[in-house]
């Protein structure tokens, strides 16, 4: 998925991707400890990630993968 090339917070980043709907879901997934960022926990919504940080949110259908990815539209 593509974010721009500034760096991007992480819960802002998991509602870009649709990984979280809400700012109170993305909340959520960290407090359930069910997010990690290239392979290590993260709880931290306001973790600044940066281009080829590699996200991965634990679903109850399974667990999703994105990664930040510079914006082609420039």
């Amino acid at each position: 998925m593509s974010t721009r090339d500034d760096p991007i917070r992480l819960g802002q980043f998991l509602k870009l991707v649709g990984l979280a709907e809400t700012g109170g879901q993305a909340r959520a997934l960290l407090d359930d400890d069910a997010v990690t960022v290239n392979g290590e926990p993260e709880t931290r919504r306001g973790r600044q990630l940066q281009v080829g940080d590699v996200v991965e949110v634990d679903l109850p259908g399974g667990p999703l993968q994105a990664v930040v990815e510079l914006d082609d539209e420039d």
